[in-house]
């Protein structure tokens, strides 16, 4: 086995020997771990594209298929608010 050298600062070790001590193991043993798992999921991009990770919520709102074509929602589109703002004199 080869030997690498770390240095970490102080919240890092903390955490590191705590977790070690949780296990019942050595620090050694959990940094090994955790560098196998980091080089198990390295260069593995995303599991899909926004639509594939939403696909369950696709169409699981009701309402106007698309507002950009709706012409009770394009009836003002361009013209100035003519609402008076609330709170300013």
């Amino acid at each position: 086995m080869k030997i690498l050298s770390l240095k970490v600062s102080d919240t890092p070790d903390h955490r590191l020997t705590h977790a070690a001590f949780s296990r019942k193991s050595t620090k050694s043993e959990v940094v090994r771990e955790a560098i196998a798992a980091f080089l198990e999921n390295a260069g593995k991009g995303p599991e899909g594209s926004a639509l594939m990770l939403a696909k369950d919520l696709a169409g699981s709102i009701t309402g106007p298929a698309d507002l950009s074509v709706n012409p009770t929602h394009l009836k003002q589109f361009g013209r100035p608010n003519r609402r008076k703002p609330t709170g300013i004199r």
